[in-house]
């Protein structure tokens, strides 16, 4: 394969040889090189495949606009798909592989699409595949979808996340980025400076400017040297601000392993920051648009300015007879610099009548053939430019016939113009005006501190980017509140870069063109037709020509196709570009890894399990963990030889004979103290809490504002204006808040205070007949007998030398008494527990033990027995509402005509007809008769086998179930059919003698 690596010149390592791999065929590059400018060099024209058609696509870009380069890098768990060949570092071994291509890059099956792409418009999915059954094409369809592939194996990488607060954030490493920052940092300001490439200098490290007297590398140097040694600056390259969110919080990832050889990285590959800055600079540049004419798609044909910088910078010439394509005056510069890189640049085609100025000058005198009034209308190759044919054009950009050129060339350089990279001023709340000058959109105003300078703000000139950089780094820093610094301007003959023509699209209805597609979007193969298609459908707003085309939502997100999109619609729907508008640039500016945003919360880590103070000694009575409700909780305790299953039977059995203990730790405990905290409480509660008396408890349920069942709990008087609000375990945090919200929000004139104690105290839960006879053996001065501590009442004392508190509630209908002490004393407590109780035969049981004891009871669980529509009427409390006075919160909501219709699902019990297999949690319940599926009634919430009843029971919600006692239905669960009759949930010790006991 042949080379294009120029023989002198660039910015990489010649001494440092770098081998790698692209579909598994080896090259070389330099140190410095990206994988783009390594391929190009070695002469790879073809670097990927578009997402529809499938044409074979060459590097277009030098940057974060390319569409065409998608690679997959890395291999196994290291493996990271969609990547862009421009940004990737060339490390020694790397190993990369297009994306969307199969068998291989050169023969590819899927680019049959192409042969047939007049039948397969823009949309035309959205109409094709409705008949019969979309099913039917949806396997084949989605195995199509997408680019890359993503890794099998967990992602061996570890990411890292920051938080970061600045006076001065400048994104963009480029001459008016780091003038910016240079000023900012004289003020004083913390400064934060980030750029995405992984060198500084921006567009200069492209060209061959001097500033004032000074080459480009020395004046970057100087820069550089002096931001680093400043104290209160930081810099980042390598990093990505990819999206600009409220209150000035920008987001950036670092990259920090990504250009080392997989065997060399140490440490996070990626840091995700967020950073809230006072001040924000964009120095984001602009981007080049290219020019739309037929087959502009093909391999070879690039952007003038990535062209430039390919020769200039990485001594990759973009090939070896070169025409340049232009509407501007950019088109020269590019010129200029890729013949003194070497590049043999045979014409210049504009489309401009009459050009002038100094650049057009310079390349002028350099000999290349100068074709004004005239531009390019088709490029002739397959996998390759061959040759170019051109036109001159009128007025109206339409072809003239009897006006053409053809010349031989192995590469095409487009330039159409400049776009400002404006998607994160337009993320902050910028709004962007239409410049006629330079035919794009600029910068207007922003909702946030946020400016936009340079290229970014519609400058194309250096020198005045340069100095509005250091204004805008000065009045940043002011506006930061630090003192006011003198700029540096500096002067200098800058070249002036004339007007734009607006040349959108090349008319070449003149010429026999017929059949032949002009791109917008490369990657996702939308032509100029598919916009003018949507608008004669009319689909005329900008956002709906995106959503139905595709325009602009490759992972490039439009960088390149955008604006000529928009100028396309310009023509076609004869309104004015200003008129038609931007879509909305949305996060991330660039794709960014989930591992970034995910960081270290993977595995375990996605939600962290608190863990009991007893937890030891669960473990060594076998317990098996699980979650609940943030909790790592021991759902039974197996012995050898036991499944889950026959364990929770045993413990269920051992409660209800003997003595079960249980780690009621995670229960939520919220203190609530203060002269009005009656009160307060009665209005959090549905019923009635100011005559709760000291040492007493009430079981009392919570509503939302909506008046739907939120939680449920024990409250306890602990003394006079001091209550315990006991909460279920997964909802206590939001409790806690809730309180808090409506203390300081709404009801601030109540004097109350709260205190979530959750975790300042172990709960043990000690059930059975002879519960009260083990507390006994310990020390206290609480008295456990039945007359002196009765169901539903609170203790407090010593017990066993140590401060406790006691309340006699029951979650099983047994004897059960909940002790609370210090949390330090939690594990300690329970193997005094375990020891006492060993004259007892004691048992440890777990969540679903404790489930199954209280199904047997037909007790509520909030979570499992309710849902976001069930209220208190529903369960059996809409006599308690109706009793109370006074107001609470949710009462309103429980007043509304939906709330008490008679057809509500209210809780029941469900009994068994027709086996010993308890129901299936979530089935259906329907009428008797009824040939299901049909219409649901209701469905099964909990559902057991009760050992201690020796058959299932269940409790549902069923429409109009209390009304409905002894009526036969069915239960229904995805084609199995049962027989089950409405009955009072429950049924074990339904008069309550042993939680009495």
């Amino acid at each position: 394969m042949s080379s294009y690596r120029l023989s002198a010149g660039g910015r990489i390592d010649r001494s440092k040889l770098l081998n790698f791999t692209f579909e598994r065929k080896s090259y070389s590059g330099f140190a410095g090189d990206t994988l783009g400018s390594a391929l190009l060099a070695n002469g790879v024209s073809v670097v990927g495949r578009s997402f529809k058609y499938h044409r074979p696509r060459g590097l277009i870009a030098a940057g974060l606009d390319e569409p065409n380069g998608i690679v997959q890098v890395g291999e196994g768990a290291h493996s990271t798909p969609n990547l862009k060949a421009p940004g990737v570092e060339l490390y020694d071994g790397l190993k990369a592989r297009p994306v969307n291509a199969w068998p291989s890059l050169a023969f590819d099956l899927l680019s049959v699409n192409s042969i047939f792409k007049q039948f397969i418009p823009a949309a035309f999915y959205y109409k094709t595949f409705m008949w019969p059954d979309w099913h039917l094409f949806e396997p084949v369809i989605r195995k199509a979808a997408g680019l890359g592939v993503a890794p099998t194996e967990p992602d061996a990488d570890i990411y890292d996340k920051r938080y970061a607060e600045c006076d001065v954030l400048v994104v963009g490493g480029g001459p008016a980025g780091l003038a910016a920052a240079r000023t900012a940092a004289r003020s004083g300001a913390r400064a934060l400076l980030v750029e995405t490439d992984f060198e500084w200098g921006g567009s200069l490290l492209a060209g061959d400017a001097a500033i004032e007297g000074k080459p480009s590398e020395a004046w970057i140097a100087d820069a550089c040297e002096e931001l680093r040694a400043a104290k209160n600056v930081t810099l980042l390259n390598r990093t990505v601000a990819f999206g600009i969110y409220d209150h000035s919080l920008v987001g950036l990832c670092q990259r920090l392993t990504d250009h080392l050889p997989t065997s060399q990285r140490s440490g996070p590959r990626q840091r995700f920051w967020k950073v809230r800055s006072a001040q924000t600079i964009l120095a984001t540049g602009a981007f080049e648009r290219p020019l739309v004419f037929p087959n502009n798609d093909r391999p070879g044909v690039m952007l003038a300015n990535a062209g430039a910088a390919y020769a200039k910078r990485f001594a990759a010439s973009p090939g070896r007879r070169v025409v340049i394509a232009t509407n501007n005056d950019s088109g020269y510069q590019s010129a200029l610099t890729l013949q003194a890189s070497g590049v043999d640049v045979v014409a210049i085609a504009d489309a401009r009548t009459k050009p002038e100025g100094d650049l057009v000058s310079r390349a002028l005198n350099t000999g290349v053939a100068h074709l004004p009034g005239t531009t390019v209308t088709d490029v002739f190759g397959g996998k390759a430019v061959r040759e170019v044919e051109l036109h001159a054009i009128d007025n109206d950009n339409r072809a003239i016939p009897d006006r053409k050129y053809r010349i031989d060339c192995d590469a095409l350089l487009t330039s159409g113009g400049w776009s400002p990279v404006v998607h994160l001023y337009s993320q902050a709340g910028g709004r962007l005006q239409f410049d006629d000058q330079l035919k794009g959109f600029i910068p207007k105003s922003c909702a946030q501190s946020v400016v936009c300078v340079g290229g970014a703000a519609g400058e194309m000139s250096l020198i005045r980017s340069i100095n509005a950089g250091a204004t805008a780094g000065a009045d940043a820093s002011e506006g930061a509140g630090y003192k006011t610094v003198a700029t540096d301007e500096i002067h200098g003959g800058d070249a002036e870069f004339g007007e734009t023509r607006a040349l959108w699209q090349v008319d070449v209805s003149t010429l026999n063109k017929r059949g032949k597609k002009a791109w917008l979007d490369f990657q996702n193969d939308v032509t100029a037709s598919d916009v003018k298609l949507a608008i004669r459908e009319s689909f005329k707003s900008v956002e709906h020509v995106k959503r139905y085309t595709t325009l602009g939502m490759a992972s490039d997100q439009g960088k390149t196709s955008n604006v000529n999109g928009i100028g396309v619609m310009e023509a076609a729907l004869g309104k004015p570009m200003a008129q038609v508008g931007t879509t909305k640039f949305r996060p991330p500016f660039d794709p960014t890894t989930i591992g970034a945003f995910a960081g270290r919360r993977v595995g375990e880590n996605v939600m962290p399990l608190r863990s009991l103070a007893a937890e030891a000694h669960h473990k060594a009575l076998g317990a098996k963990f699980e979650d609940y409700g943030g909790w790592r909780r021991a759902a039974c305790y197996p012995k050898a030889g036991e499944d889950e299953e026959a364990a929770i039977m045993r413990e269920a059995l051992a409660v209800r004979q003997k003595l079960g203990l249980f780690d009621a730790s995670p229960l939520g405990k919220i203190e609530v103290y203060g002269p009005n905290a009656r009160e307060f409480l009665t209005r959090v509660y549905i019923n009635n809490m100011k005559t709760v008396k000291p040492g007493r408890c009430r079981y009392g349920l919570m509503l939302n504002e909506n008046g739907i069942v939120f939680d449920d709990g024990v409250l306890a008087c602990i003394g006079e204006n001091h209550y315990l609000v006991g909460t279920t375990s997964g909802h206590a945090g939001m409790i806690a808040g809730i309180l808090q919200e409506w203390l300081q929000c709404e009801w601030t004139d109540l004097d109350v205070v709260t205190d979530d104690v959750t975790t300042a105290w172990a709960v043990m839960n000690i059930n059975g007949a002879r519960a009260r006879d083990l507390l006994q053996k310990f020390d206290s001065d609480i008295d456990f007998s039945k007359d002196a501590f009765p169901h539903m009442h609170f203790r407090a004392g010593i017990l066993g030398g140590v401060r406790a508190r006691v309340q006699r509630v029951s979650f099983s209908g047994e004897l059960s008494y909940e002790v609370s002490v210090p949390w330090s004393y939690g594990a300690s407590f329970w193997k005094q527990l375990m020891e006492a109780g060993r004259d007892f035969e004691i048992t440890p049981f777990g969540v679903e033990t404790l489930m199954t004891l209280r199904i047997e009871k037909g007790f509520l669980h909030v979570g499992s027995d309710t849902d976001g529509m069930t209220m208190p009427h529903d369960l059996g409390f809409g006599p308690m509402i109706a009793k109370k006075k006074g107001d609470f919160i949710g009462r309103r909501s429980t007043m509304r005509p939906d709330a008490v219709r008679e057809d509500r699902r209210q809780l029941v019990g469900l009994e068994c007809l027709d086996g010993d297999a308890p129901f299936a949690i979530g089935a259906h319940v329907l009428d008797k008769g009824v040939e299901a599926p049909a219409k649901t009634k209701g469905w099964v919430t909990s559902s057991v086998y009760s050992p201690n009843l020796n058959r299932p029971v269940a409790l549902g919600l069923v429409e109009r179930g209390v009304s409905r006692m002894g009526e036969e239905v069915q239960i229904w669960d995805l084609g199995a059919t049962r027989r089950a009759r409405i009955v009072s949930p429950g049924g074990f010790d339904s008069q309550g003698e042993r939680l009495n006991g």
